[in-house]
């Protein structure tokens, strides 16, 4: 391992976590890795283990400067502000210029695959963050995250217990990609020494459309699961009768929309090359969680 240091924002999520323990599980010394957090005591575990806590605010710019000091690569994790009144281009963008002013060699940012084009209701939110991560004149590794594998145990358990999955997407496909694969990838990036500005798009290698998803779902726990097709009003319809905020039915349609015309069926090695490691298949993503089903 080199003594380069490391940074990783928004340490005290989900991904954030996951990323330092890839980082430590590869060998990586704790005194090498920054990660910054709003709330330095959420991270106290990591800090007994060594690693440099500080607090970093994207809301607040001058509390960046401090933080980044230090740090060679950073990953900039794309905040989870999606809800109204949020700006996550302003947001990241302040993250870029400290970044920059700190005197970082190269970046890494967690986005989604195709913002230009994509039907996702905050892809304008990761297309305006690349477009200030590319103008920065940094070196950058910016990781497209396919949908998550997770994703679906926010929709199939209630689908499995109504027999029934109500789906706008069509039959248009789609590949995923499992979180902790995603952190793996950031961690990579971060260790990695090349100074190459790249685009990958991170996914499990496979593509499917739902009535396949349903059917490989149904034969790993065992359990009927039909796919009702339904148009993307009444599927915004039916969210919004069931008492969801706007803002989640807008994300909710927009997603089944981008499956539709293709949006996320992108299948390539970008994470193998990345990683050096195979990512989870959906099949084992549901072996794993059969029980939440």
């Amino acid at each position: 391992m080199t003594d380069t240091k490391v940074l990783v924002t928004g340490a005290s999520g989900k991904l954030g976590r996951e990323t330092l323990d890839s980082l430590l599980a590869s060998g990586k010394a704790p005194d090498q890795i920054i990660a910054t957090t709003r709330t330095v005591e959420k991270l106290a575990d990591y800090a007994k283990k060594g690693v440099d806590v500080r607090r970093a605010d994207f809301n607040d710019p001058a509390s960046l400067a401090a933080a980044f000091a230090g740090a060679a690569r950073i990953a900039i994790i794309s905040t989870d502000a999606i809800d109204p009144g949020s700006d996550r281009v302003v947001q990241h963008a302040a993250a870029v210029e400290a970044a920059k002013k700190a005197g970082a060699d190269h970046l890494i940012y967690t986005s989604l695959p195709d913002p230009e084009h994509s039907k996702i209701s905050f892809a304008p939110d990761h297309l305006g963050s690349e477009k200030a991560i590319i103008a920065s004149g940094l070196a950058y590794t910016i990781l497209r995250n396919s949908w998550y594998q997770e994703n679906l145990l926010m929709s199939l358990p209630h689908a499995f217990s109504q027999g029934v999955w109500a789906s706008a997407a069509g039959n248009g496909k789609q590949s995923f990609i499992g979180h902790a694969d995603c952190a793996r990838a950031v961690a990579a990036a971060l260790l990695s020494e090349s100074g190459e500005s790249r685009i990958l798009t991170l996914n499990d290698g496979e593509s499917h459309t739902v009535d396949e998803i349903a059917a490989l779902a149904s034969s790993v726990t065992g359990k009927p699961l039909k796919v009702e097709h339904i148009s993307a009003d009444a599927l915004r319809e039916g969210l919004a009768g069931a008492g969801l905020p706007p803002f989640v039915v807008d994300l909710s349609v927009s997603a089944d929309e981008n499956i539709r015309v293709g949006g996320f069926d992108i299948v390539n090695d970008d994470f193998e090359r990345l990683t050096g490691m195979k990512p989870r298949s959906l099949r084992a993503f549901f072996e794993e969680n059969k029980a939440a089903f």
